[in-house]
């Protein structure tokens, strides 16, 4: 089967067994116990999926998923642990793991699910899963959205650049689309670069290229992003992960419209709009001298702020309902919503990974649903504590409203004498007080 694999885990043993049953199976598998070399290995092979421990030496797990994040975010991932915890389910998840295995982990299980991923990598994407333009494909019902979108909605119609802010997840990327499309570049290109995943020694060259032998392996011109982005706009993502250096030539940019490339001496002049994003607070990184205050006031020109998802409970059910239909059709799944149960779970859980996590978490769902409505069962396994916490919650809630209808009918029985609704409870007077005070009903 075309779909491979690559296992990275210290257990050199783990790695040499797995490898062998998912080879027998049909993966091309290839491993390492030294994470370090995670990176070079991608580079210079093809992978669809890595299947990583996430305590090892050097490089833990949920930093090799932040690099595939940001690296190579089509890549699927697995997490194996020796020592599971909700912390690091929530944290896989966050990251863009698939799924969150304990070692040993059930082998019958684990293929399954590869080769439902290998099926899904070769399915043409249906008709109803083609983007959409940008707005059209924000899902909220949240008023602060809605007056986000309005803002980027005017802001397009400018030059002026744009910040967008907020935590992982949030959707800044689309929004810095929105602010694309709904402007008059549109037609031309958007130039997405991530900051953080680019090392420094190479990002300069990635922004304003290179003439043939500017250093060693340049072995012909270059163009960067800021040239190719011309007449369009650049997105640069992270900004606040970009040393101080590239940060001082990021400024002439906005204030000359004009680069050389790296080793060159022909200055270039350029036409293009700035988006940029980033999940940290860039005027406490200016107190800090890590980042340049001239350079944040000409970014800040408009500045929009994407609030988390558990700051808007409002649009969990309705992108819950927008992602069970996208991947529905995208998989070819007559899949009418989600079971009561499952709905009241997920609408409970506080989304710390914002959108991200919840869409990764309905599209394995939905992967693995083999009815007409999404399951417990179909969920990622890190749910499962969750699954637990709600019924804990759930048990309370029934167990203080329990107390309440006794508490109220003994005060009606006794017309609201104190000591004689404390006997009919066979409580004493003080535990009664208590628990009317816990209950709001002193």
């Amino acid at each position: 089967m075309d779909y491979h694999i690559l296992i990275v885990d210290d257990e050199k043993e783990l790695c040499v067994s797995l490898s062998e049953i998912l080879i027998e199976e049909g993966f091309p598998t290839t491993w390492t116990s030294d994470p370090r070399e995670t990176p070079s290995i991608l580079a210079r092979s093809r992978t669809d999926l890595v299947i990583l421990d996430i305590r090892m030496p050097g490089i833990g797990g949920i930093d090799l998923l932040k690099m595939l994040r940001r690296t190579n975010p089509n890549i699927k991932a697995i997490i194996l642990t020796g020592h599971p915890s909700i912390e690091n389910a929530v944290l896989s998840m966050k990251y863009g793991a698939a799924n969150f295995y304990e070692k040993p982990p059930n082998l019958r299980r684990l293929i399954d699910e590869i080769r439902e991923f290998a099926a899904l990598s070769c399915a043409p994407p249906s008709a109803a899963a083609q983007a959409a333009p940008a707005m059209g494909r924000v899902v909220t019902n949240d008023a602060r959205m809605r007056k986000i979108l309005q803002s980027a909605e005017k802001a397009a119609a400018a030059t002026a650049p744009v910040l967008i802010t907020g935590e992982s997840g949030t959707g800044k990327e689309l929004i810095a689309s929105v602010v694309h499309e709904a402007g008059p570049r549109a037609p031309r290109p958007l130039i997405k670069v991530n900051c953080a995943a680019i090392p420094e020694t190479l990002l300069e060259s990635e922004l304003f290229g290179h003439e043939k032998g500017a250093f060693t392996n340049a072995l012909s011109q270059r163009k960067g992003k800021f040239e190719l982005a011309h007449k369009g706009t650049i997105f640069l993502d992270e900004i606040g992960d970009m040393t101080p250096s590239t940060q001082a030539k990021i400024l002439r940019v906005l204030q000359e419209q004009e680069f050389e490339r790296v080793g060159g001496t022909e200055t270039i002049k350029t036409d293009i709009r700035v988006i940029a994003a980033t999940n940290k607070d860039l005027r406490l990184l200016i107190q800090k001298d890590a980042f340049r205050e001239d350079l944040y006031y000409r970014l800040c020109v408009v500045t929009l702020h994407v609030p988390p998802l558990r700051e808007r409970p409002g649009d969990v059910e309705i992108l819950i309902d927008h992602f069970v239909k996208l991947f529905g059709a995208q998989y070819g799944k007559p899949i009418r919503g989600l079971d009561e149960e499952t709905r009241d779970m997920l609408l409970a859980h506080t989304w710390p990974g914002n959108v991200r996590e919840l869409k990764n978490c309905i599209e394995r769902a939905v992967i693995f649903c083999e009815g007409d409505l999404v399951t417990v069962e179909d969920l990622p396994s890190q749910y499962t504590d969750l699954e637990a916490t709600h019924l804990g919650k759930k048990l309370q809630s029934s167990f203080e409203q329990l107390n309440r209808t006794m508490i109220l009918e003994a005060l009606e029985k006794s017309k609201g004498k104190k000591t004689k609704a404390a006997d009919m409870l066979n409580i004493n007077r003080r535990t009664l007080y208590n628990r009317m005070r816990k209950l709001g009903l002193s």
